[in-house]
């Protein structure tokens, strides 16, 4: 097995919410790990975890990243990471993978699995060899804690339940 570092300059963890029942709010947090050791061409059997900084959370508004810091919503203060840890790895017959692991948000663990898309292997223009993923999932927010929302006066609510996150990864070998 082969552990591989993360390039942090060309991977992003985004997640998307519907915001007043209409349209969607999209974000990102900016300062994240993963850890992933296995082989550069198959999942299966490998270890992966990712750890992020809640408080690296950006929604393009300052006012509510800052909303979205405090006790109505992620509490970083108290809880400032988000932990994922895979339990079990599935490839699927579309070549794919189902990554099955353990997330918490705040003080709620719960089993959660990504729909894994193997992107490639190369090699970059230093000459560094690069694997490549794309990882999706919904979570309701509201399993972890996330209750805080707004009745609208023209019914339904300012912040949906679903939130879609899109993770996009780009590895060394260490």
């Amino acid at each position: 097995m082969t552990k591989f570092n993360l390039d942090v300059a060309h991977s992003s963890i985004d997640f998307s919410v519907k915001h007043m029942m209409v349209s969607k709010v999209k974000g990102s947090f900016t300062n994240f790990t993963a850890d992933l050791e296995g082989n550069s061409e198959d999942l299966s059997g490998a270890s992966i975890s990712f750890d992020i900084d809640v408080k690296s959370i950006t929604t393009n508004s300052e006012d509510r990243d800052n909303h979205l810091r405090s006790a109505d919503f992620f509490d970083t203060e108290t809880f400032p990471s988000i932990k994922f840890v895979a339990t079990d790895i599935k490839k699927t017959d579309n070549g794919e993978y189902d990554v099955t692991g353990d997330i918490t948000i705040k003080d709620v663990t719960k089993p959660v699995t990504f729909e894994v898309e193997y992107g490639g292997k190369g090699t970059n223009p230093w000459g560094q060899e690069v694997v490549a993923f794309s990882a999706e999932t919904k979570l309701n927010r509201k399993e972890f804690g996330l209750v805080w929302n707004q009745a609208l006066e023209t019914g339904g609510v300012l912040v949906g339940e679903d939130i879609k996150i899109s993770v996009e990864l780009e590895l060394n070998p260490a």
